[in-house]
């Protein structure tokens, strides 16, 4: 493989034409920068545009403004085969008829490489994910993960300098799109290579980012860590998209040196202060940082209306007095049955603050 690069996108915009004459903005004013051997998910809705930045990255689509550069050198206007970038799509595009071989080697064959180089290059692609010894096979006797692993072989014979790809693990069923992207995620660490990942599902972008750039309606909303993206997410979007969150109606008080003074929940609680927020604010409150117990006085009380089992934990939809919250508990813990009262505790340092 070569060394990983640096890709960034500057002002990146996309317009498609549509019936009568109308022109809808996939992509507007986008720009990323991606560092050499990072692995950045774009993490958004369907129609949001991220397949779009994709295609246009690879050469597929052309862009109406912007630029794409690869360790400062613009490939935005070179022709999708001169770009040195792979693309791992959605439904494999693996033919059929081929072997695991020659799907692999297809893009070889094309341009015409020698034989012995196209032997040599195929054979170090399927060993770095795991298939040499399953290049006479069909595709259609492969698993799905294995028919992924072979799609993204197709994709490192080429050596190409970024990867992307398109939700490649859509197909799959739930226990086999985990165990695949544990291994998509140790394949690319080990080779290094720059890629960029497309899905609008949030345990993938949580599980395989070093970054998530969050997407929508074609504009970048946040692009950060996972751990920050859901403990801090920059917008009310970002909060409801990422993971499950209450967005309750809070006042700040005052400014205490370096914390606010904020009243939620029946609580006055202290947290780290941000400049532009006085007032009426939203307190960001994931279901995990709050805790349910039997009514006491004093105690921010409300109703049980739902309860959902889901294994390891339990989900309880509670009715305030002035607010609905999604409440999470351990399944092993005291259970609450639809109707009981119950209070509601907030954990304070987990309160995330929000313009109203």
């Amino acid at each position: 493989m070569t060394a990983a690069k640096t890709l960034e996108i500057r002002n990146l915009a996309k317009t498609f034409a549509m019936a009568g004459g109308r022109r809808v903005a996939a992509v507007r004013d986008f720009s990323l920068r991606i560092e050499a051997g990072e692995f950045v998910t774009l993490l958004g809705p369907s129609g949001c545009g991220k397949t779009t930045v994709l295609r246009t990255l690879a050469g597929l689509e052309e862009a109406d403004t912007g630029e794409v550069l690869l360790d400062g050198r613009p490939i935005h206007a070179l022709p999708a085969h001169r770009r040195r970038v792979g693309m791992v799509f959605q439904n494999y595009a693996l033919f059929p008829h081929l072997s695991v071989f020659e799907n692999v080697a297809y893009s070889l064959r094309i341009r015409r490489t020698a034989n012995e180089a196209v032997g040599k290059a195929v054979a170090a692609a399927l060993a770095a994910v795991g298939l040499d010894e399953m290049g006479a096979r069909l595709p259609g006797q492969l698993s799905g993960g294995q028919q992924q692993r072979v799609a993204l072989a197709r994709a490192l014979v080429m050596e190409p300098d970024l990867l992307l790809f398109d939700e490649p693990l859509s197909n799959l069923d739930a226990k086999l799109r985990v165990q695949v992207r544990g291994e998509l995620k140790r394949l690319q660490k080990r080779l290094g290579t720059t890629a960029l990942y497309v899905t609008h599902d949030q345990d993938e972008a949580m599980s395989l980012s070093d970054r998530i750039a969050v997407i929508n309606a074609g504009r970048l909303e946040q692009v950060a860590t996972p751990e920050e993206i859901y403990a801090r997410p920059a917008t009310l979007f970002v909060a409801g998209f990422v993971g499950q969150v209450n967005a309750l109606p809070a006042r700040v008080l005052e400014r205490r040196g370096d914390t606010l003074a904020v009243t939620v929940l029946g609580q006055t609680v202290e947290v780290p202060a941000r400049d532009g927020l006085a007032g009426a604010v939203l307190a960001i409150v994931r279901p995990e940082s709050l805790r349910l117990g039997p009514p006491r006085a004093g105690a921010h009380t409300g109703a049980v209306e739902e309860v959902e089992y889901r294994g390891d934990r339990v989900e309880y939809r509670v009715r305030l007095a002035d607010a609905a919250v999604v409440a999470v508990e351990p399944a092993q813990g005291r259970r609450f049955a639809a109707g009981e009262p119950v209070h509601v505790e907030l954990n304070a340092a987990a309160v995330h603050l929000l313009p109203a």
